[in-house]
C-alpha cells in the first residue's frame, strides 16, 4: 500500500504544476487528479485507467501525467478529443 501512497501523491503534486484541467476516468468514474482524496479512493495498480487534460498547457501536462504514471506502473492511455 505504501508504493500506492507514493504512487497518488506523486501525480497529485505533478498535476497541480499545470493549470491544465486533468481528470482520470476509471470505469464510470471521473476524478480531478490534483485530488489526492479523490485518488485515494479510486486508484488501484490492476487497473486500466484514461487520462482526460484540457487547458492552456495541456500538452506539457499530457508528457508530465504519462512520465508519472509509467514510472508507477500503472495503466493508462491519453484521450485525445
Amino acid at each position: 500500500m505504501s508504493s500506492n501512497n507514493a504512487a497518488i501523491v506523486d501525480i497529485a503534486q505533478t498535476a497541480s504544476q499545470f493549470n491544465s484541467s486533468i481528470v482520470l476516468q476509471a470505469d464510470n468514474k471521473y476524478i480531478d487528479v490534483k485530488s489526492i482524496l479523490g485518488l485515494f479512493t479510486t486508484l488501484v495498480s490492476s487497473q486500466s485507467y484514461e487520462l482526460h487534460v484540457h487547458g492552456t498547457d495541456a500538452e506539457e501536462a499530457k508528457k508530465a501525467m504519462s512520465e508519472v504514471f509509467a514510472k508507477h506502473g500503472l495503466k493508462f492511455t491519453v484521450v485525445a478529443e
